[in-house]
């Protein structure tokens, strides 16, 4: 579970950083970088 998370971090992050170079998306890519970041801390707390 915790490789999956960390996954779906990384796949967030990257989209974040994608959507500054297309603008399109708008007001998403900001969500998508705040759940990047929960799943980053919670994967952190949880343990390793």
């Amino acid at each position: 579970m915790n490789s999956l998370l960390y996954l779906v971090a990384v796949i967030l992050v990257i989209g974040w950083i994608l959507g500054f170079f297309v603008y399109s998306v708008g007001g998403l890519i900001h969500i998508l970088l705040v759940l990047a970041l929960v799943s980053i801390i919670l994967r952190l707390i949880r343990g390793r």
